[in-house]
C-alpha cells in the first residue's frame, strides 16, 4: 500500500492538483506517484471512469445535503449519506467525510450559526449517533472534519477541532472518527502536536496544507516534518492526505508532501 516510511498512508486530494487535466487523468498521476486518492463531490463524476483508474481511494465526501442540527437537515444528511455509501462501496473507499452543515460552492455554510446552543449540541450528537450506526451497518467510517472560521468557512457550526473532538468522543463509536485537518486547526487553534495528542484515539484520517495560503508543505509556517516524526512516535497507522493548492507545479507539490512525511535521510 502507498505510504510513508513512518508507517502511515499518504493520500492526495485530486480536486486541488493538476487542475488543467480531467479528474481521471489527475487520479492516474497521483496513483502512479504512489499516493492514495481523495475526492470531493461524487455526484459530478463518472464513477465507472474512477473505478477504471485502478487507484486506491482514501476518502470522499459522504453526503450531498443536510446538517447536524435541524430535524429535516438531519434526515437529509442520513438520506444522502446512504446514497454516498453505495458509491463508496463501488470505489472501495473506506471513509466518508461530513461537516457540521452543508457547504456551498464557495465553502460557506448552507446554514450559518454564529451561536451554537446547548440544544444544538444535543441535536448534533443525536444525528452523529445515527450516522455512526449507519456506518456500522454498512461497514464504513464517517469522519467529521474541523473547519476554520476565520478565513475559509465563517459561520460553520462545530467548526473547531475541539468541537468535532467533543462530538465524536461523545458518540464514541469506531464508525465515527475525526477528519483532523491541521491546516484548519492551525488557523483556528494552533498548538498542533498537543491537539494531535488529545485527539489521537479518535482520528480517522489527517489532512494537511500549509499556512498561510493552503499550499503544500514547506511553503508556510507549519513544521510538517516535526509533525510527521511525532505521528511516527505515536505509532499512527492511518492516512495523511494533502488537501492543498500547489504553490507552483503540481509534481513539485507532491514531492514536497512526500519529503515532509518521510524520515530524514541524514
Amino acid at each position: 500500500m502507498p505510504g510513508s516510511d513512518y508507517g502511515f498512508g499518504l493520500a492526495v486530494c485530486s480536486e486541488m492538483v493538476f487542475r488543467d487535466l480531467p479528474i481521471e487523468e489527475r487520479i492516474h498521476i497521483i496513483d502512479d506517484a504512489g499516493f492514495e486518492v481523495e475526492i470531493w463531490d461524487w455526484t459530478a463524476k463518472d464513477i465507472d471512469a474512477l473505478i477504471a483508474t485502478g487507484a486506491t481511494f482514501s476518502s470522499m465526501t459522504g453526503y450531498i445535503n443536510g446538517s447536524l442540527i435541524e430535524p429535516d437537515g438531519a434526515d437529509e444528511l442520513l438520506r444522502t449519506a446512504e446514497l454516498s455509501i453505495a458509491v463508496a462501496h463501488r470505489l472501495d473507499c473506506p471513509r466518508l467525510n461530513i461537516h457540521g452543515t452543508g457547504l456551498d460552492d464557495k465553502g460557506l455554510p448552507v446554514i450559518s450559526r454564529e451561536v451554537v446552543t446547548g440544544s444544538d449540541w444535543l441535536a448534533a450528537a443525536k444525528t452523529l449517533d445515527r450516522i455512526a450506526k449507519l456506518g456500522e451497518r454498512e461497514g464504513v467510517v464517517f469522519t467529521l472534519e474541523n473547519l476554520n472560521l476565520l478565513v475559509d468557512h465563517p459561520g460553520t457550526p462545530f467548526g473547531l477541532a475541539e468541537d468535532t473532538l467533543a462530538l465524536v468522543s461523545a458518540v464514541d463509536n469506531p464508525h465515527l472518527r475525526l477528519m483532523l485537518d491541521l491546516y484548519h486547526a492551525q488557523i483556528g487553534e494552533g498548538n498542533l502536536i498537543e491537539l494531535i495528542d488529545r485527539s489521537f484515539a479518535y482520528i480517522g484520517e489527517i489532512q494537511i496544507a500549509d499556512v498561510p495560503g493552503r499550499c503544500e508543505p514547506f511553503t508556510g509556517e507549519i513544521n510538517y516534518p516535526a509533525i510527521a516524526a511525532h505521528l511516527g512516535e505515536l505509532g499512527y497507522t492511518g492516512n495523511v492526505g494533502m488537501e492543498a493548492w500547489p504553490s507552483g507545479d503540481s509534481e513539485v507539490a507532491l514531492e514536497r508532501f512526500r519529503t515532509a512525511f518521510s524520515r530524514p535521510t541524514n
